[in-house]
């Protein structure tokens, strides 16, 4: 299901006007998100991969041309995971979270029980004692900054990015009934089978959390851990078509001489990675589980969705293949 026309324009009229209003729990900027793409050589990877043909003919015959085939990841969205209405860390865009808090009240305000606040179960004490290892996690996905400055910058030396900067892919705020019930997702096989779709492993003892059922709740103590695999649900999503979600589907177009990457798998780096951007913003990529890092002090995360894209240059009428 996509976010309707009206939805995307409101989204990204906020986006627009989001950057002069004042945030409580903002730990990075635009600016910052833009350089730190920028400069991540370990992120971008940038390789020759191949040899491109095509077929080039005139009135006077046809002849067959190459063109060099390259391969590279761009940054597509910024996926943030935040324990508060409004909490997103992205200094400029957690207006639109904020904004559209009241679109959830009204999603959830006429279910009995179904509450559109925040919080962590696990954060929530009795005689001293923890009595929950439940997280709730709200979460953004939007479109990255840098993407156009990465994605097609130089013709026939880069990719084309099917992303568009700052454009809302995903407000959990909008897909509440999902992402708050987990229905239909909690009854799916990839749900109820123990090594199905685990951020990790078991028996390599860093399992982090199931990506089934696609919602705010996790049960996990560590509260990086469980951002990081809330991000995860997010990207499962969004770079999918037809998924029982509120979203627009981040999914590109295959065409002669280009190839937009797979969706995104769990423990899979040939169909992402992630480069941490808040609270500790880091020059390099990894996929999840990618070791121990602090806790944010506020609970909110921000973390960018790298993935591979190949392509080359037209260099004919017919596209012949690729070595």
């Amino acid at each position: 299901m996509r976010l309707n026309t009206y939805v995307r324009s409101a989204g990204l009229a906020l986006t627009l006007g989001a950057a002069s209003m004042p945030v409580a729990l903002a730990s990075i900027n635009t600016a910052q998100i833009v350089s730190s793409a920028l400069s991540s050589v370990d992120c971008i990877q940038w390789r020759v991969s191949g040899i491109c043909y095509w077929l080039f003919c005139t009135p006077f015959g046809c002849s067959v041309r190459t063109s060099v085939k390259v391969t590279h990841n761009i940054p597509e969205v910024v996926v943030s995971t935040y324990t508060d209405a409004g909490g997103n860390p992205w200094t400029e865009m957690s207006t639109i979270s904020g904004a559209s808090g009241g679109i959830e009240n009204a999603i959830t305000g006429g279910l009995s029980g179904m509450s559109a606040g925040g919080g962590n179960a696990a954060d929530q004490k009795s005689g001293g004692r923890r009595h929950s290892a439940v997280k709730f996690k709200y979460a953004d996905a939007l479109g990255h900054p840098a993407t156009s400055l990465i994605g097609g910058a130089i013709p026939g030396y880069s990719c084309d990015t099917a992303a568009t900067p700052l454009i809302p892919y995903f407000l959990s705020t909008l897909d509440a009934l999902a992402w708050r019930t987990g229905v239909p997702e909690s009854l799916y096989p990839e749900a109820l089978i123990p090594g199905r779709r685990e951020v990790g492993n078991q028996a390599a003892g860093n399992m982090w959390g199931n990506v089934y059922p696609r919602g705010g709740f996790i049960q996990q103590t560590d509260d990086d851990k469980a951002s990081a695999v809330v991000a995860q649900r997010v990207a499962d999503i969004i770079t999918r078509t037809g998924e029982p979600h509120v979203y627009q589907a981040l999914t590109g177009q295959r065409r002669a001489g280009y190839w937009p990457p797979p969706p995104v798998t769990e423990n899979d780096a040939s169909t992402h990675t992630w480069q941490r951007l808040s609270p500790r913003l880091s020059q390099s990529c990894a996929i999840f589980p990618d070791g121990s890092y602090p806790t944010s002090a506020n609970g909110n995360e921000a973390y960018a969705l790298w993935q591979p894209y190949s392509c080359c240059k037209r260099r004919g009428q017919t596209f012949l293949g690729s070595s």
